[in-house]
């Protein structure tokens, strides 16, 4: 298996496993991680779910990108219909994905994260698009993407560098890494981030994520529809009953996605 699946608790933890290729994106791992993302919406048990890379014998690394041996040859293999690049980057999804990054992601495996909600990267994660260096485009959402969550020129810099030095530091410090942790603990970091999320009502998680994708730079009145459409779907939930009844009663909620 290329990708594996893991569902710890309500938490899906997808593994891109190519350590002796650095879990480079191939054909086989963006048709698993397509599959694995399908689990992961199709399972009304799994809330929220993990990306992360499998340990090599030279270190921790997340995705080094596209297999550029495969490229040379068969560069649409990697490519999915419904998910682009990966399976994942085009990916129309519902349920919140964190990247747990330990080590490089870099160029297709940088596309990776920005495609993903939420960062946990170690202190030795780095991250970087060097496509201009192979007389490439980071054509799998980095250069729009980039721009969304760091500053513009910073993100013009790496892109027309195509420079891999822009470390996790650095990165949680503009914004795009949410927590930082010591090396080899960002899959713990990202499920304790992850059970933090399954704390709340998934319907309603699923419906915030959606509103703030789609709002997000839109004018005002936009994100009062979205808000207002939103809070609307929530009320004919089981759900928001059992929010309320479990607030009067001072317990815990006991969600069940209906």
């Amino acid at each position: 298996m290329t990708v594996d699946y893991e569902l710890r608790g309500h938490v899906a933890v997808m593994t891109i496993n190519r350590p002796d290729a650095r879990n480079a994106v191939s054909t086989a791992v963006a048709q698993g991680l397509e599959a694995a993302i399908d689990k992961l919406e199709e399972d009304d048990n799994a809330w929220v779910g993990i990306i992360t890379g499998a340990q090599t014998d030279k270190g921790w690394i997340f995705c080094a990108g596209a297999d550029l041996k495969q490229m040379s040859t068969d560069p649409v293999g990697m490519i999915t219909e419904r998910g682009g690049f990966a399976g994942f980057v085009q990916r129309e999804r519902t349920k919140p994905v964190i990247a747990a990054v330990d080590g490089p992601a870099l160029a297709g495996g940088t596309e990776i994260v920005l495609a993903c909600d939420l960062v946990v990267a170690s202190e030795t994660a780095v991250f970087g698009i060097p496509e201009v260096k192979r007389n490439l485009v980071a054509g799998a959402g980095g250069l729009f993407r980039l721009p969304r969550k760091i500053p513009r020129n910073i993100a013009m810099e790496l892109a027309l560098t195509g420079r891999l030095d822009f470390p996790a530091e650095r990165a949680h410090h503009f914004g795009l890494v949410n927590h930082l942790c010591a090396e080899g603990e960002a899959l713990n970091r990202a499920m304790e981030l992850a059970e933090q999320i399954t704390e709340a009502a998934p319907l309603a998680v699923r419906e915030s994520r959606k509103i703030m994708l789609e709002s997000t730079d839109q004018p005002d009145e936009i994100g009062w529809k979205l808000s207002g459409d939103g809070m609307m779907a929530m009320f004919s939930t089981e759900d928001f009953n059992e929010g309320l009844m479990a607030f009067i009663e001072k317990r815990s909620p006991e969600w069940k996605g209906r």
